[in-house]
This record gives C-alpha cells, structure tokens and sequence, in this order.
C-alpha cells in the first residue's frame, strides 16, 4: 500500500502562492522591460527631433554661406544616425525597430547620402532649390519620428496592460491567498479554540476531527490524544477521589468510634455503665443487630454475659453463662483474631439460641490483655456478612480499649481495698498506741482495786480509784482529740490558716496560750504532706497537753532555704537520756510520720528548760510546691483518708 503523502501547511501556503508570485514576478519584468523600451524610444524620438534641427542648421549653414560651421554640424548629424542605427544604453536610447521604421530609416540615410552630397561638397549647386530639399529630407525624418511614436503608443498600450494585469493579479492573488489562509490556518485554529474552550468547560469528550495532513492536522491529533489522556486521567482521579473520600470517611468513623469509646472509658466509674455503654457503641460501629459483652473466667471454661443490645429475652436468660464449646460463642479461647461465624453452616448441635432468633452470622472479637483471653464481643446480624481488615483493625482497637478500661476499674477497686485496710490498720494502731494503752492501764488499777477491797484497805483502794478516774479522763480526752482532728482539712494554696485553726483548737482545749510565727515565703506545700506535717505538730501540741505543763507554747515556722516546723514551751522538760518513757508512744509516732514523708524529726529538752520538737522536710519535698517521691506521696494520700491523729 502506498503511503500517503503529507502535505504540510507550508507547502500548502507555497504551492497557492507559488504561481501568483511567478506571475507577479513576470508582470513586474515585463513592465520594467516595457518602460525601459518606451524610455529608450522617447529619447530615439528626441534624437530623431533633434535631426530636424540638425538639418534646418545646415541647410542655413549653405543659405548664408557659413560653410565653416557644415563640418561640425554634419558630424553631429552622422552622430546622431549612429546612434539611432545602434542605440545607446547608457542614456537609453533604444529605436523601437520594426518594418516602417527600418524602411523610413533607411529612407533618411538614403537623403542624408544626397543632401550631403549636394550640399556639404566644397562647390554645391544653386541654392534655389535648397529650401525644397530641406522640406523633403525633414518630411522623411519626421515620417521617421512618427513611425517610432506609432510603435511607442503600441508599448504604451502593452505597459497599461501591463499595469492593469498586474492589478488584477495583486486582487486575485491577495483574495487566493486569504481564502486559503482562512482554509489552512484560521478555520483549524478556530475548531481547536472551539475545542479548548470546551476543555475549559470540563467537557473532556472534546476531540478535534483531523481533516488534513499538515501541522494543524498533526496539532489536532495531538489535542486528541492529550484529550483521551485527560479524560482517562479524570476517569481515574475520580475514581480515586472517590476511593480517598471513602477511606477519609471510614477513618473519619473509626475515629469517631474510638473517640466514643474513649470518652466512656474515660468517663465510666461502674463496670455496669462501662460494659452496657461499650455494647452500646460497637453495635452502632459495626452496624450490627445485636451485640453482647462475655467475660471469661480465669480458665476460659465459662463465659458470664455481662451486657447485651438487641438480644430477645429468651436467648439472655438461656445463655446468661454458657460452657466453652456449648455454643458457637464462647470458643476463642484458642483464637487470636476475629472470626466470622456462619450461623446456617455451623454445628447444629450446639445451643440452637442464635438460629431461633433469626441471626444468620455471627462476628466474635476476642477481648485480650497481656496476650490473656478476658473474653470476647459478640456481634449478630441476621444476613450474612464479612469483616474487612479495617473492620476487624477497628474492633480489635476498642476491645483493647474495653480490656484496658477493666483493668483499670479493677486495679482502682483494688486500691479501693488496699486503701480500706491500710485506714483500718492505722485506725487500729492509733487506738493502740493511745486509748489501748490507757485501757491496758485501767484494766490493772480495776486489778488493784480488787485486790485493795478484798484485802479491805480503804486507802488503797481510794488511792487506785483516783488513778482509774485520771485514767478515764484522760482516754476520753484522747477520743475527743481523734474526734475532732479526724475532720483537719488543709489548704492547697497556704498551710497557714491551717496552723492557726489547729492552735486555736489547741487554746480552747487547754487555755494555754500559743504563738504562730512565720518567716519567709516559698512555695505551697502539697495538700497530702501539709495532713502529714499537721498530724505531726498536733502530736507534739499533745504531749504538751499530757506531759509538759507549760504556761507558753509557740510554733515557729520558717520556709526558705526549706521548710521547719519548731513546737517550742516553757513546761518542766525532761531528761533526754532517762525521761522518755512516758512519752515515748508520741514521739515515735511522730518519728514514723516524719519518715513516711522524707523529713528530719528532732526533739530538744532539757529538765526546768522546756522543749522543742523541730520537724524540717527535706529539699526533695519542700521544693516544686512540696512534691514528694511517688510512692510517699501514695502512702501519704492514703494516710490521709485513713489514719487517726492525736492533737
């Protein structure tokens, strides 16, 4: 098959302009060449006139017998005919040469031969008929003259002609020439312009019908097919804008379901309001048509429902607890991931519960912490269905949220405990070390008083009487300070106004004046250590209640470069070596206390002189507003819901 040739858009232009431009060209030589011929018969009509002339000259030349002048003048003339017989191409001068004209030229040399024969010689005729032969040779010279205007007015003629031809051919080559511009150039420039604007426009079926061969033809199948590129780029970006909105949208949900399920965690003090409100949640998450929540026990050998959604009231009471292996729930134990239970496919053998309700699948979650099975989520719909990876991702992510959040609620309720029995322990050391012993101590003068009134010693037994009286009075005492410094509160900003309310406590109990003093300014202590720093100074006011007698008390605190607390009076002091044995049950609860919290305890006395008791904390807890290792700051905080005081 032979290729077809292509034409391109120049090639086209050239071969349309081609002949006009031949054709221009040969108008254009052929009037250059007429006006060069019509300049150069002007000036052979010019030099033919000028014969005339020539001729009249010498013919007065004869008359007036001036033969002098006849040499030169005939000598021009010859001239003259030279150049006339030969042309002259500098001037131009050019004889238009035809039949007449050769004939009448050679008509003039033929007269020219005679009247310079007759006329020039040294002895010429009678001039009687010189004017007459002038007249003659002048007749045929201007026959000359006019045969060469005749054939002039004929290249005149063929010049208009000329001219006009190539007017007509500027018109027609010009109209040519537009209308094939029009053809090749705008009609293809305006049908792609056509065809951009419908690109613009979002019209990418938009194509260019290619109806030649040349560069616009080239151009349109280049437009076309960049087109078809875009159009399939389209296609494909809509297809994946469609595909990127869909996953936005399910993460966007995913988001939303663990956002949900992270507010209840976060939210839920009850296991019955954290389960429910799960089941309540992944239900609406996986578009499920019920759900229920079974946790295991520490065998996986029974499952306990602990909340369900959508379930009929029949398969909750029939499968309230459920054996492994009973029922297509409740068999995880030995998987990790999600599975998909076909209900209509599964063993009928086992609890028909599901297939009754009408539940066709069944989706079961395992619920694991630390690689343990706490138990599972169960999701029923009543067509068949399967899970997708994100899907499974997901409910794996809020069951690990469920675990962690159960954990949670039983570490807290275990703290719970923890905190419980540490508050009773301290409850009971407390009575120990105060109301027990005074107990301990009336129980042996009620011992004595039995051995005074069987032996019938009146003395004695009045004396163990006043001994049990002061004893009672004193625990009863003691039971008030526990009373009313059970209900001590702090201040998260300032310790201070707590340290005034427990002296002006101290006053009404006692009516023994007490002094505060502060000096410096720090940061806050933390509210649990100012109750340690509290307990610790209401013990020491104490022993000064029970053992000092003083008339003056004062606390002293000062808080830079760290925080000291001095309990200072003016009572009978004691000998540090030999005088701590009744005291001593108070100063080691201050010891422990003060070590529980990292701090120094030191006690100054002196018999006759009074005593000190300086509690200084340390720089790890007085500074960055009284922080405190983590574990005393825990032991502290539980001390304060706990522990009983003495003032």
């Amino acid at each position: 098959m032979t290729p077809r040739k292509h034409w391109s858009l120049g090639a086209k232009l050239a071969l349309v302009a081609t002949p006009f431009l031949l054709l221009a060209l040969f108008s254009i030589a052929m009037t250059l060449w007429v006006s060069w011929q019509l300049e150069g018969g002007a000036a052979a009509v010019n030099e033919a006139g000028r014969m005339r002339m020539q001729a009249y000259r010498m013919a007065l030349s004869v008359g007036t017998d001036s033969r002098d002048r006849l040499p030169r003048q005939v000598e021009e003339f010859n001239g003259a005919l030279e150049q006339l017989r030969n042309g002259n191409p500098d001037r131009p001068l050019f004889v238009p040469w035809d039949d007449t004209v050769r004939t009448r030229f050679g008509s003039v040399e033929s007269d020219w031969r005679g009247f310079q024969q007759r006329w020039t010689s040294a002895n010429p005729p009678d001039t009687t008929s010189l004017n007459q032969d002038t007249a003659g040779f002048v007749t045929h010279i201007d026959a000359l003259v006019q045969a060469i205007e005749t054939h002039m007015s004929r290249w005149t003629a063929l010049l208009h002609l000329a001219q006009l031809a190539t007017m007509a051919l500027a018109v027609i080559g010009a109209s040519v020439l537009v209308y094939t511009g029009y053809l090749f150039v705008l009609e293809p420039v305006g049908v792609l312009k056509q065809a951009i604007r419908r690109m613009q426009d979002g019209d990418f079926s938009a194509r260019v019908e290619r109806v030649s061969t040349d560069e616009f033809g080239m151009l349109a199948e280049g437009f076309n097919g960049m087109a078809g590129h875009v159009q399939s780029m389209y296609r494909h970006l809509e297809a994946r804008v469609a595909e990127k909105t869909s996953e936005l949208q399910e993460k966007r949900e995913r988001l939303e379901a663990l956002y949900s399920v992270t507010s209840l965690v976060g939210s839920a003090t009850t296991l019955q309001g954290l389960t429910q409100g799960f089941v309540q949640r992944v239900r609406e998450v996986a578009k499920a048509d019920a759900a229920a929540l079974r946790w295991s026990d520490e065998t996986n050998e029974r499952y306990l429902m602990l909340a369900s959604e959508g379930l009929p009231q029949s398969m909750l009471e029939a499968e309230h607890c459920v054996r492994a292996g009973d029922c297509h729930c409740g068999t995880s134990g030995t998987s990790t991931a999600v599975r998909v239970i076909p209900i209509r496919e599964a063993n009928p053998a086992r609890l028909p519960h599901c297939r009754r309700a009408g539940f066709e699948t069944i989706v079961s979650v395992p619920i694991r912490l630390h690689e343990r099975l706490m138990g599972e989520v169960d999701l029923f719909f009543h067509a068949q269905c399967d899970v997708t990876a994100s899907e499974r991702s997901l409910l794996e992510a809020l069951t690990a949220h469920l675990a962690a959040a159960m954990e949670n609620i039983r570490l807290l309720s275990l703290e719970k405990e923890a905190a419980v029995s540490q508050e009773r322990s301290f409850i009971a050391r407390e009575l120990h070390d105060s109301i027990a012993q005074s107990l301990a101590f009336l129980k042996i003068q009620v011992q004595l008083m039995q051995d005074a009134l069987d032996q019938h010693n009146p003395q004695q037994a009045q004396s163990v009487l006043q001994e049990i009286d002061a004893g009672v009075r004193e625990s009863y005492a003691d039971v008030r300070e526990l009373l009313v410094h059970f209900r001590t509160r702090t201040s998260a900003e300032d310790i201070e106004p707590a340290l005034q309310t427990t002296l002006r406590k101290f006053e009404q109990q006692t009516g023994i004046p007490a002094a505060l003093h502060m000096q410096g300014n720090a940061l806050p202590l933390a509210p649990d250590l100012q109750i340690q720093v509290l307990h610790i100074l209401q013990e020491a006011l104490s022993n000064v209640r029970k053992h000092a007698g003083a008339t003056q008390v004062w606390l002293e605190v000062r808080q830079q470069p760290r925080w000291r607390f001095e309990v200072r009076d003016n009572g009978t002091g004691f000998d540090m070596q030999h005088g701590q044995d009744e005291t001593h049950v108070g100063l080691r609860i201050m010891a422990e206390r003060a070590q529980r919290v990292g701090a120094a305890l030191e006690v100054l006395a002196r018999p006759g002189h009074g005593t000190s008791v300086i509690l200084t904390l340390s720089q790890t807890v007085s500074g960055a507003s009284g922080s405190m290792p983590v574990d005393r700051a825990a032991e502290a905080s539980t001390a304060l819901r706990a522990e009983p005081t003495h003032a």
